[in-house]
């Protein structure tokens, strides 16, 4: 089940371009790990979009992708330093949200269960995102701890707008796959474009 539309506009930008999905896929610490506390670690985490390619080769060939669809953004800079602990974490500790990325047991089972799924420990990381707060993108991208705990997968941080300009300036008159994938073939039909910033200026005066 495709959760939110984050997750929809993802599953349709990849599938646009040739890969075969499935979503939601449970991964948590194996029981016999060093470090595994029962609980802490008995409860899933979810991958929420696998994206696998069928003629691609090497690290293109498997996408899989962690969707944060908060609407307030992703703060990279604040995060990183939260992750850190060299900034006060919030009631729920930062990490926690980027489990594969900051745990080894995690990270150990996460990658685990991508070559379960597709049969290779070598994928695209992406951090999908509604938009970027605060920070540039490299910065998460080549982090090295992050890079470590994925044994040297390449890490992207995709953003909404730009998996729709994607969609919509690829999309086609056949049926799209994806109820936001319809959708959007109905807003090209219909002429729709998005408002002008001049017109979003007036509706707040």
């Amino acid at each position: 089940m495709k959760e939110d539309i984050l997750e929809q506009i993802v599953d349709e930008c990849l599938m646009h371009a040739g890969y075969l999905t499935t979503h939601n896929v449970k991964f948590r610490p194996a029981r016999d790990h060093g470090q595994y506390e029962s609980q802490q670690d008995s409860v899933h985490s979810d991958i929420d979009v696998i994206g696998i390619h069928p003629t691609k080769k090497g690290k293109d060939r498997v996408v899989v992708v962690s969707c944060k669809s908060w609407q307030g953004g992703i703060d990279l800079v604040g995060d990183i330093e939260r992750i850190a602990e060299t900034r006060k974490n919030p009631k729920r500790p930062t990490w926690k949200s980027y489990r594969e990325l900051c745990r080894q047991k995690w990270s150990q089972a996460f990658i685990d269960k991508v070559q379960e799924v597709t049969g290779t420990r070598e994928f695209t990381y992406w951090t999908a995102v509604t938009h970027i707060k605060r920070g540039e993108k490299a910065l998460w991208e080549e982090h090295q701890d992050f890079i470590t705990a994925l044994e040297g997968n390449p890490i992207k941080v995709v953003t909404f707008d730009e998996m729709l300009d994607e969609v919509w300036n690829g999309i086609s008159n056949t049926p799209a796959a994806t109820e936001i994938g319809r959708m959007i073939q109905l807003m090209k039909a219909s002429r729709w474009s998005p408002p002008s910033a001049a017109a979003k200026s007036l509706r707040k005066t």
